[in-house]
């Protein structure tokens, strides 16, 4: 066999089982259109040479990787263009992979790792985009403007090394004015038909009516894209390969499930799949009686969908956090700043610079703008307050986000507690009940509705919304069992107060006050004088306390809750 070294270009058609299956003689006819007027002149153009068809894709072989890459980015596009005026679930999109390798010659076919790695490229690529290897973007420079970003090391199929690949999407349509989607790169997810094990056909309304409402109540979050019912449920009952799903539907990520009902129990098992690296990255089970179907199917969507979207946020975050800082986009930026957010206090100015670069990349980012909103307003707290005027600049920036997306629960949440601490208590209970409006399965929503609510004075409802939101997620942030605790205290529950502080891992320094205020309610003074200690050794130098209770005193609504604190603070000896 000869061999040369060349460069390889793999396509495939995303969707096609699926495009086939709905309508055989329009997806025939626009593959053939797309192959005689874009495919087969950009090729010949640029020097290709088509090795073999595949029924839905082509292998292409260029004696130049710029030459191929060109032509894969004229072809994108051509045929984006082509079915611009298609409903997006019928518009035909492929995939494109390009790799540089040495090759073996046999008769007119190619064959070699170097067309094998092309083949694989193109399976990470999404639909309408290309990836290339690290051999091929190498070559590029100073000959292609091209943004390609940087996906790292991967592990390719039925390959033992990792090969690092870079990526070229399409452009995304700009979001109208006043939209919600904000953040570009939305986490996308299709949930499967649950499988019916109860052998009885008649279940399997049962088992459909979850997966419906899974379907529905996620797309509730506006930061998700949620594969409509329709396209999920062409799946139904045929043995397909999660990643084959993936590639078809062009999602991340895949939710399936199973319902086994015997006698008057059911059990239900959910798991949410990564289909790039098909991890398992989060999986439970459920175990009910059969009494009420309708209320057990409510419960369980409700249990589901506010815990999910927080395992997939997770994943994202450490995707993020995992990527080097020179290739990360804003909601990366943004993503970075919320799990610093979620696990310290003492970091606000790393959150607030993390923000501001997520705002200059794209500024329309209106949840970058909420969080950093959240982060000033919040830093009254911390002993080290950003600016000059915290709830100042928090006020602006709030505002900015609602103006972005103002039918968003997660912002009308953060506009909750930012107004809250301003001390603006009916703007805090209007957004805080928007939030809920809009998504009553958003876990920080849920949360959040239950802390404003004990500080404007009605801890019983307050208490009573919290820890059923937190009893869905027992690996939650600490800092949102610390709203319940709070609410413990106003209602002068102090062991309860005590007993979630206590489970903390890594406590902010003013939770010491706290704890110092419940112990000196108790008269207990050996563990008052404990607590004073760690404060007083772990804040700042310069740290103003009767600042910190003065803002503490202000989110309160009833002066008697404000008045409350300062007694437990001057009881414990902490203010004068």
């Amino acid at each position: 066999m000869q061999r040369r070294l060349s460069a390889i270009l793999s396509a495939d058609m995303v969707g096609y089982s699926r495009l086939m299956e709905a309508d055989e003689q329009d997806t025939i006819a626009r593959q053939k259109r797309h192959r005689s007027t874009v495919m087969d002149p950009k090729i010949s153009q640029y020097g290709g040479r088509i090795v073999k068809t595949m029924g839905d894709g082509l292998l292409v072989e260029f004696s130049s990787t710029v030459d191929a890459v060109r032509c894969a980015l004229e072809i994108q596009r051509a045929v984006a263009e082509c079915d611009a005026d298609i409903a997006e679930g019928s518009r035909i999109r492929y995939r494109v992979g390009v790799n540089l390798g040495d090759i073996s010659i046999d008769g007119d076919d190619v064959l070699g790792d170097g067309v094998n790695v092309a083949a694989r490229l193109e399976g990470l690529s999404p639909p309408g985009g290309i990836c290339i290897s690290d051999i091929v973007y190498q070559t590029l420079q100073g000959k292609l403007a091209e943004p390609f970003t940087d996906i790292g090391e991967q592990a390719l199929k039925n390959m033992s090394r990792k090969v690092r690949v870079w990526q070229w999407a399409p452009e995304r349509p700009a979001p109208l004015a006043g939209s919600a989607a904000s953040i570009s790169n939305k986490p996308s997810i299709a949930v499967l038909p649950f499988t019916n094990m109860s052998g009885d056909a008649d279940q399997e309304y049962f088992s459909d009516g979850i997966t419906e409402d899974i379907i529905t109540e996620l797309s509730r979050f506006p930061d998700l894209f949620v594969v409509a019912r329709n396209s999920s449920f062409s799946y139904k009952k045929k043995p397909t390969k999660v990643q084959d799903i993936g590639k078809d539907l062009g999602v991340g990520y895949v939710v399936e499930g199973s319902v086994r009902k015997a006698a008057q129990r059911v059990r239900i098992t959910v798991q949410l799949i990564e289909v790039l690296s098909g991890n398992h990255i989060w999986a439970e089970r459920y175990d009910r009686d059969l009494k009420d179907v309708f209320e057990l199917q409510d419960e369980i969507t409700r249990t589901i969908t506010a815990v999910l979207p927080i395992r997939l946020q997770v994943a994202l975050i450490e995707s993020a956090r995992q990527k080097p800082s020179e290739n990360l986009s804003a909601y990366d930026y943004y993503l970075r700043a919320r799990w610093l957010f979620d696990r310290t206090s003492e970091k606000m100015t790393e959150v607030l610079d993390l923000l501001s670069e997520a705002i200059r990349i794209d500024p329309g980012c209106a949840h970058a703008y909420a969080m950093m909103a959240r982060a000033q307003a919040y830093s009254v707290f911390t002993f080290s307050p950003v600016g000059g005027d915290p709830t100042a600049l928090a006020s602006e920036n709030i505002e900015r986000a609602l103006a972005l997306g103002s039918g968003d629960h997660y912002i009308h949440t953060m506009a909750g507690h930012v107004y809250l601490i301003c001390g603006q208590y009916d703007l805090a209970s209007l957004h805080s009940e928007k939030a809920l409006a809009l998504n009553p399965n958003d876990f920080s929503a849920l949360v959040t509705s239950g802390f404003i609510t004990a500080y404007l004075g009605d801890h019983e409802r307050g208490i009573d919304r919290m820890p059923e939101a937190l009893a869905h997620d027992p690996l939650a942030p600490d800092n949102l069992s610390e709203d319940l605790a709070e609410a413990y205290y106003m209602r002068g529950e102090y062991e309860k107060t005590i007993e979630i502080y206590q489970r903390w891992q890594n406590p902010p320094v003013h939770m010491y006050t706290h704890l110092a205020a419940c112990y000196a309610q108790l008269d207990r003074w050996d563990d008052v004088q404990r607590v004073v200690a760690i404060f007083r050794k772990e804040c700042p130098k310069d740290a103003d306390f009767a600042s910190y209770a003065a803002a503490h005193a202000r989110i309160c609504k009833r002066p008697e809750d404000a008045d409350h604190w300062l007694d437990g603070y001057r009881k414990a000896g902490l203010l004068k």
